[in-house]
C-alpha cells in the first residue's frame, strides 16, 4: 500500500505538467453601455490552432498572415460559444475587429465584438462554452464593466452559465470574487506549486552525513514548513502589492524566466544541498520574484478602480488559502511515509530531479523564446 501511494505521488510529478505550464485560459471583457455590450475576447493561438488549425504550412510557427486568413473561421468558431442575454432575451453578437496580443504564455488572438440588446437592466446572463468539448480544464476569465463598476468571474464546464447583477457590487462580493480567483490561480500555477513542493519535500527529513534521514517527530517538520511557507508568503505579498500598485514593474519575460530558474534551484538543492538549513531564506528570496508573477495574473483579471486595495487583499488571501491547502494535503502524507526508502529516494530525490528537469525546460523556453515541450 505504501509503495502504491508513493508511486501515485511520483506519477503526479509527471502528470500535472501535462496540462501545460499555464492551463488553457481565455480573457473576456464585457463593457455595458446603454443597451450595447462591447466585448474583447483574448484567445490563445495555440488553443485555436488545436481547435480549427491555424498553422497552414505545418512549420510549427503561426504567422500573422495565417491568423488573418482564419479571421472568419475564428469568428465562426468562437462567437457561437458565447451567448449574452438580458431579461431572457438574447443579445445578438457580431465581430467588429481582429487583433493580436502577447500574454506571458504566448500570443493571443484578440476578437472584438458587439452585442446589441433590446434593453439592459437587472441581470446579464452569460453562457460560455469555448473549448469545453476539447479541454475540460479550460477556463474563461471574465471582467464585466458597468456604470464605473467592475466584477469578475471564472467560467468552467461546471459553471458555464452565470448571471451578473448590473447593480453596483458590494465590497464583500468583490472581496470574495478575488479571493476565489487567488485560490484558483495558485492551484493552476504549476511553477509556483512545484517550487513550493521542492521546498517541502525535505521538510520531513534531515541531512545527515550526505544522506536524508527521517525526522523523529512531527513538530520539527511542522515548524520547518511554517518557516518556509511564512517566508514565501511575506515575500510574494510584498512584490505582489508593489507591482499591482504600480510602484515597481519588471518585464514579464524576465519574471517568468527567473521563476522557472527558482524551481530548478529549489529542486537541485534537495540533491546537492546548498541551503539545507536555510530553505526559508531561499523561499523568501525567490518569493519576491514569484510575487511579480502573481501580479501579472491579477493584472490580466483586471482590478476595480473603486476597490483596488480590497481586490488586492482578497486575491492575496486566496493565494495563501490555496497554498495552505496544498501544504495540508502534502505534509501529513509525507510525514507518514518519511521513514520509507521509497520516499527518500523515489519521492524526495527522484521527484526533485523530475521537477528540476521540467523547470529547466521552462527556463530555456522562456529565456530564449524556444519551444521544447510538446505541451
Amino acid at each position: 500500500m505504501i509503495a502504491r501511494l508513493l508511486l501515485q505521488i511520483a506519477f503526479l510529478f509527471v502528470v500535472l505538467p501535462a496540462h501545460a505550464h499555464k492551463p488553457s485560459d481565455s480573457y473576456l471583457t464585457l463593457s455595458v453601455d446603454g443597451a450595447v455590450v462591447e466585448g474583447q475576447w483574448d484567445i490563445a493561438l495555440r488553443d485555436l490552432d488545436f481547435a480549427i488549425g491555424l498553422d497552414a504550412n505545418g512549420d510549427a510557427e503561426i504567422t500573422w498572415g495565417e491568423v488573418r486568413a482564419k479571421h472568419a473561421d475564428i469568428t465562426a468558431y468562437a462567437l457561437p460559444r458565447l451567448a449574452i442575454s438580458n431579461l431572457g432575451k438574447p443579445c445578438p453578437t457580431m465581430a467588429t475587429d481582429h487583433l493580436i496580443d502577447d500574454h506571458t504564455d504566448g500570443a493571443y488572438a484578440v476578437l472584438r465584438f458587439r452585442a446589441e440588446c433590446s434593453e439592459v437592466s437587472g441581470n446579464l446572463q452569460v453562457r460560455y462554452g469555448l473549448f469545453f468539448d476539447l479541454d475540460p480544464q479550460h477556463k474563461g476569465l471574465l471582467r464585466l464593466e458597468y456604470g464605473g463598476n467592475s466584477s469578475s468571474a471564472i467560467f468552467s464546464p461546471e459553471k458555464a452559465i452565470q448571471d451578473f447583477s448590473l447593480a453596483a457590487p458590494s465590497k464583500w462580493t468583490q472581496f470574495l470574487d478575488y479571493l476565489r480567483e487567488g485560490v484558483w490561480h495558485i492551484w493552476i500555477g504549476f511553477d509556483h506549486i512545484l517550487f513550493l513542493l521542492a521546498l517541502l519535500l525535505p521538510a520531513v527529513a534531515l541531512r545527515v552525513r550526505q544522506r536524508w534521514e527521517a525526522v523523529d517527530a512531527f513538530r520539527p517538520a511542522f515548524w520547518n514548513v511554517f518557516k518556509i511557507v511564512t517566508s514565501f508568503t511575506v515575500a510574494h505579498s510584498i512584490t505582489l502589492s508593489l507591482a499591482t500598485l504600480g510602484v515597481i514593474s519588471l518585464p514579464s519575460r524576465l519574471v517568468e524566466s527567473v521563476i522557472a530558474a527558482s524551481v530548478v534551484v529549489a529542486a537541485l538543492n534537495n540533491i546537492f544541498p546548498l541551503f539545507s538549513e536555510r530553505r526559508w531564506a531561499m523561499a523568501f528570496a525567490f518569493g519576491l520574484v514569484h510575487g511579480f508573477g502573481f501580479a501579472t495574473v491579477l493584472a490580466d483579471l483586471g482590478l476595480p478602480s473603486d476597490a483596488l486595495i480590497l481586490a488586492l487583499v482578497g486575491f492575496n488571501v486566496g493565494v495563501e488559502l490555496g497554498q495552505l491547502a496544498i501544504v495540508a494535503a502534502f505534509l501529513p502524507l509525507a510525514y507518514v511515509l518519511r521513514r520509507t526508502v521509497l520516499y527518500r529516494r523515489l519521492v524526495l530525490v527522484g521527484g526533485s530531479l523530475l521537477i528540476a528537469l521540467l523547470a529547466g525546460a521552462w527556463f530555456v523556453e522562456r529565456a530564449f523564446d524556444m519551444k521544447l515541450l510538446p505541451f
